[in-house]
């Protein structure tokens, strides 16, 4: 790819929107990124990998009513009593995407990337979505549980990435308006997500080379 383009992919659990990140990475050969994110940030902040996945992980199960660390673009000193904080842990990735964005071409899935990101010429944000049925049909090719326990796995990780994502930035996850594509990957299948994908950049990045 011969321009600095970053595909942004947030997704639904089931979707395949981790799947797809992957294929339209290796597609256009170029970097994909996202539990990666978080073993950067760790490394150059000197904290622990462990603590940027507590702060994930505690959304889980949690009520939220208001969003109460919107990223601001502040990334505190080590010196500072609220360095490894939740906020600042989010600011220290939220760094980390943009300094990869800036300097290559990558898929980036996850970690409200698109919202980090948000404004930028370069940045292509995209959601990836599925009916119910479709998101409990894929989630128990990966998760061995009872039919009633899936359910609730499935809605507790979707419900986790929604509270994460509103609690850092204020927007909805899964609001139209915070995306450039919203792609239903139960009609289209993964293949023809990440040919739809493409050809968006082509459109939208006239003279790109994919």
């Amino acid at each position: 790819m011969n321009q600095k383009i970053t595909i942004a992919i947030n997704r639904e659990y089931g979707s395949g929107g981790r799947t797809i990140g992957v294929m339209l990475a290796k597609d256009l050969g170029i970097h994909y990124y996202e539990k990666e994110i978080t073993k950067i940030a760790a490394e150059e902040s000197g904290i622990s990998e462990g603590l940027f996945n507590q702060a994930s992980e505690e959304f889980k199960g949690r009520p939220l009513f208001a969003p109460a660390g919107i990223y601001d673009g502040k990334v505190l000193s080590p010196n500072d009593k609220d360095f490894t904080s939740p906020k600042n842990l989010f600011a220290l990735q939220a760094h980390t995407i943009q300094r990869l964005s800036e300097s290559q071409p990558c898929v980036i899935v996850g970690k409200a990337g698109g919202y980090v990101l948000k404004g930028r010429s370069n940045v292509v944000r995209v959601f990836v979505h599925a009916p119910r049925p479709y998101l409990l049909e894929q989630a128990n090719l990966r998760v061995s549980l009872p039919p009633k326990d899936l359910e609730k796995y499935v809605d507790k990780e979707n419900k986790r990435r929604a509270d994460y994502n509103y609690y850092y930035t204020g927007e909805k996850w899964d609001d139209a308006h915070h995306y450039d594509l919203c792609l239903d990957s139960s009609k289209l299948g993964f293949e023809k997500c990440v040919q739809l994908i493409k050809t968006y950049m082509q459109v939208r990045f006239d003279g790109i080379e994919l």
